[in-house]
């Protein structure tokens, strides 16, 4: 298994906000798992729960066969090397080229001199630039970041993602600021490194109709509660409404 939750909850505030409660969830390495729920249903939380942002308050927790629960300092570090993570605003520093945003990526598996210095090794030049081939952006390597269109950004971010060599990608609505074309392009990216690199992902997505399209499994978030964990065919319009139905007015 990629990743296995047990009863985990995580609480905010001195236990007065309640991100997660009591969820469990078992996803096998290889999936493509779309989250949805209302905005403050628990989906981001569970993501950075994943990858040790977000340590849940109580429950069990194993990504990768480590328990997060238990992770400090190095073993931390070294899980979050196996997990890239995508954000909605792209989080690119703008004033450099898309080659040195890309390169990012690999500061977790050098010494901190050869970030300072940009002296990169060579290897991870050629990764780099075969990453953003992968992505369409083989004649931007030099282009300052800031330059770019959003879409453009936000392959450039998921190629960063990319060259730590990822077990897992965590995209948290990675389309949220992107036309509906724009989406799709990097919905096909996505899919196409979970089928040919056998690359767990799983996107934090807003638009349903994105979710029962690209992924095999969608699983939805109710006020911190996991309510809803199968194949897009039996998301049917109740269960829906029952997910995207805010508590407050219901």
């Amino acid at each position: 298994m990629s990743i296995i939750a047990k009863n985990i909850s995580k609480s905010f505030n001195d236990g007065k906000i309640v991100a997660l409660k009591n969820v469990n969830v078992e996803i096998k390495q290889g999936e493509f798992v779309a989250i949805i729920g209302l905005s403050g249903a628990g989906k981001s939380t569970f993501m950075r729960s994943i990858n040790g942002t977000n340590i849940p308050s109580s429950g069990s927790l194993n990504v990768l066969g480590k328990e997060v629960t238990s992770l400090k300092g190095n073993a931390l570090v070294d899980l979050r090397k196996q997990i890239g993570f995508i954000f909605q605003q792209f989080n690119l520093v703008k004033s450099i080229s898309v080659l040195k945003n890309v390169l990012v990526g690999r500061i977790a598996y050098n010494p901190l001199w050869r970030s300072l210095t940009g002296l990169y090794k060579k290897e991870d030049l050629i990764l780099a630039k075969q990453t953003l081939d992968s992505v369409g952006l083989q004649d931007r390597y030099h282009e300052k970041a800031r330059n770019l269109s959003g879409g453009q950004q936000q392959r450039v971010a998921i190629a960063r993602a990319m060259v730590q060599k990822p077990k897992i990608i965590l995209a948290d609505e990675p389309m949220a600021s992107l036309d509906p074309k724009l989406s799709e392009i990097v919905l096909e990216i996505l899919t196409k490194f979970n089928q040919e690199q056998g690359i767990t992902v799983l996107v934090n997505i807003h638009v349903l109709d994105y979710a029962k399209k690209y992924a095999k499994r969608i699983i939805g978030f109710r006020k911190g509660e996991l309510v809803f964990d199968g194949p897009p065919p039996s998301l049917t319009p109740e269960i829906t409404e029952s997910i995207y139905t805010n508590p407050e007015e219901a």
